[in-house]
């Protein structure tokens, strides 16, 4: 036996809960301490692209490291800049602005510097623009001091706001955290009656719930330190919160399920902890190895913020598995049956007399005798809800899409109308050489020509000059929202046909960047490398249930289900956000774009959290067709055994992805929504009808294996409980709690 081997693990830690319990509490503590050090860093930059090499040349040969910006608006319902209250209202605002010396590097206004620019035509709204001492990594937390100064003046009778580097990010930051609050709020009380319907009792019911929010914690920790080497993502926060919730509950619920059930039929309390972790242990860590396998995948995408949201959710999931391997055999070897503490009054432990019996064994039976039936229906509609997923709009949900209230987005509103929106983050072009000659001034120019005739665009600045004059750019401002399909097809059009008309035959490279032609090349890079995460998640995952079950069947059925789930939930994502098809019912903001991220991200951890179930359900069919040989026995047996645990699973999930898309951020809606609905969609059409279906039409064929792979090393996902030395009668029935036992 491996002296890390789950059951040995188990064995240790129930044996020693007070040294267990101490190590973690060490751990708890250091993780609350690194917490407060997390650091956050846009990376939505596609590494080697046109924008990324742009970006290289600003910061290093022309502006060095480019300071945060932000654009203070203020504006009054009666008076114009013309009126000496307005000017002296300004005045003292850009005297308190300058004052934040530690903070802001420059301010400028209208009355210092004369531009009718910063202006609007109906001269009732002027704007500040602020240089921050602070890089844009940094802008959202230095920005605080600006932030309270304008909060300050709110009473003057002035409208005074700031949209920028700093404020959009820190406003965008905080909605998050309100968000993953409120999600944690609806879901965590749902999942505690979820889990108490399972076991009857509120103790077992609390356990898992303490040890997943302690697991989040941990893996915050945990990212926290990373956070200070790798760039991490804000959002990354709620994906650690979301999946450390949904796995950290669920592998509790199987080994705290498993220990009950041991106990029932009347094996020691150590060593129903140790065949707790010979099996559902054993099981759980195999589930954390595939999430982690589909997760890998999103490391493929040459950006940031998939291998943010990669490290956040594969943190997370190691922390889950850490504590179910040593955590709760702790916590079980002090409480023992306390465990069944406060059991429900009336409730008492249902028994099932046949494989037949119950909701899921009569609808087993059902789907079993009309296979043919079963599995086209449930394929049809798995398919017929995949095909919104064909006229999807890959972009990215802007400042636009996020909750009106918030004071950015207020001043980007203001700035959209009497302005320019663009402005705040405008395209660059950069020219990399010769910068300094009379070709480019005359390029430069016949850009500004063919920008002007279009009407994305607002204006375009000058060019700019820096080491040895080599190196130029030149700003190019943007009409609306930087983020949205308009600005993305005009940046196109920029680097498709205006910079190469303007510079052809001119011998220097010429890139463009700025945070639109970011988005525009981390779309691209996301539609580009889909299709390969998804080659490398099956691949690798194809070959470890193919050692699994010893099947070359099994792994292809396995694969080709979860491509219909996924799929399904592609399909529903884009109907319900981007076609706004019931989205008023859900309270969903209809958007016209789909978060680029989010097929990568929904695929690697929808594969990995289905085939967790897949496998659960796959072991135990294949335990039982292997000692009684009878194929639609071992199917029956195999879900109707397992039918409580995977519902019960399944509907913790749904909650609390379902309480995170209760938020008010785009994205987060699509994603939680995205994830709960395929759960659905897994443990209901694809586990109860698919499955059982496709399992009954095969037979045998199942289990078929080339000899030529007989080779293979064996791997036991469940391995084996070691009976109790001296075992109760066994009774000629099987224990079935909680859902499904009726």
């Amino acid at each position: 036996m491996s002296l890390f081997s789950p059951d040995r693990l188990a064995r240790k830690s129930a044996t020693h809960p007070w040294i267990t319990l101490g190590i973690w509490l060490v751990v708890i503590v250091g993780a609350l301490g690194a917490a407060s050090q997390m650091k956050f860093t846009p990376g939505f930059d596609v590494r080697g692209s046109d924008s990324a090499k742009a970006d290289d040349i600003l910061e290093g040969k022309i502006l060095g490291k480019s300071p945060a910006t932000e654009t203070i608006v203020i504006q009054s319902d009666s008076k114009t800049v013309d009126d000496p209250e307005y000017q002296a209202f300004v005045n003292g605002l850009t005297g308190q602005v300058r004052g934040l010396e530690k903070t802001v590097a420059s301010v400028t206004s209208y009355y210092e510097a004369g531009e009718e620019s910063l202006v609007s035509k109906d001269r009732r709204t002027t704007i500040l623009p602020v240089s921050l001492k602070s890089t844009v990594v940094d802008a959202p937390q230095e920005v605080e001091p600006l932030l309270e100064t304008l909060k300050e003046n709110r009473e003057s009778g002035f409208t005074v706001l700031t949209a920028g580097d700093g404020s959009i990010w820190h406003d965008a930051q905080h909605q998050y955290e309100k968000d993953m609050a409120a999600g944690e709020t609806i879901g965590i009380p749902i999942a505690i009656i979820i889990l108490v319907i399972v076991f009857g009792a509120v103790v077992a019911a609390g356990v898992p719930i303490i040890l997943a929010l302690l697991g989040v914690l941990v893996a915050v920790g945990a990212t926290a330190l990373i956070s200070r080497v790798f760039a991490i993502d804000s959002i990354t926060i709620n994906m650690i919160s979301m999946i450390g919730l949904a796995v950290g509950i669920d592998y509790t619920l199987f080994i705290v399920e498993r220990f009950r059930e041991e106990r029932l039929h009347g094996v020691d309390r150590i060593d129903a902890i140790v065949n707790s972790g010979a099996t559902a242990s054993r099981a759980v860590l195999f589930s954390g190895i595939t999430v982690i396998i589909a997760l890998a995948g999103l490391y493929i995408v040459p950006t940031a913020v998939m291998g943010s949201l990669a490290v956040g959710a594969m943190t997370v999931v190691v922390a889950a598995v850490a504590m179910a391997l040593t955590l709760i055999p702790a916590v079980l070897g002090l409480m023992g049956d306390r465990i069944n503490w406060l059991t429900i009054p009336g409730r008492k432990e249902k028994l099932q007399a046949s494989d037949e019996a119950g909701f899921f064994g009569k609808t087993t039976k059902l789907v079993m005798a009309h296979p043919w039936v079963s599995a086209a229906l449930s394929t049809g509609l798995l398919v017929a809800l995949s095909i919104p997923y064909f006229t999807i709009n890959i972009g990215s949900t802007g400042i636009s899409t996020f909750p009106q209230d918030l004071d950015s987005v207020k001043a980007f509103n203001i700035l959209d109308r009497e302005f320019s929106a663009g402005r705040i983050d405008p395209v660059e072009v950069v020219v990399a050489g010769r910068a300094n000659t009379q070709d480019v001034s005359l390029a430069v120019t016949r850009l500004r020509e063919q920008v002007a005739n279009d009407p994305a665009f607002a204006e375009m600045g000058t060019l700019q000059t820096g080491e040895n004059s080599q190196y130029g750019y030149v700003e190019v401002f943007l009409n609306g929202d930087a983020s949205s399909p308009e600005a993305m097809e005009a940046l196109r059009r920029l680097r498709s046909e205006y910079v190469p008309a303007a510079f052809k035959n001119i011998a220097t490279d010429v890139y463009v960047g700025g945070g639109t032609a970011s988005t525009v090349d981390y779309i691209d890079a996301m539609n580009t490398y889909l299709p390969i995460v998804i080659a490398f998640v099956l691949a690798l995952s194809f070959i470890l249930l193919l050692m699994v079950f010893r099947s070359i069947v099994i792994p292809l059925k396995a694969i080709i289900m979860n491509l219909l789930s996924v799929g399904a939930a592609y399909g529903l994502i884009v109907a319900v956000f981007q076609h706004g098809i019931g989205n008023e019912l859900f309270g969903f903001q209809q958007s016209d774009q789909i978060e680029a991220w989010l097929p990568v991200f929904l695929f690697a951890v929808l594969f990995g959290l289905s085939m967790d179930y897949h496998v659960f359900l796959l072991s135990r069919i294949q335990e039982t067709f292997l000692r009684t040989g009878d194929n639609t026995y071992a199917v029956s047996h195999g879900l109707r055994s397992t039918a409580h645990i995977i519902t019960g699973a399944a509907a913790i999930m749904m909650v609390v992805f379902g309480g995170f898309a209760a938020g008010e951020m785009v994205a987060l809606q699509q994603m939680g929504f995205g994830l709960a609905v395929a759960v659905f969609l897994d443990a209901t059409v694809v586990r109860t009808v698919l499955v059982p279906a496709s399992m009954e039409l095969l037979g045998s064929r199942n289990w078929y294996l080339p000899a030529w792979l007989s080779w293979m090393p064996r791997i036991s996902v469940e391995g084996h409980a070691t009976p109790a030395a001296q075992p109760s009668p066994a009774p000629n029935f099987e224990y079935v709690p909680g859902f499904g036992a009726d």
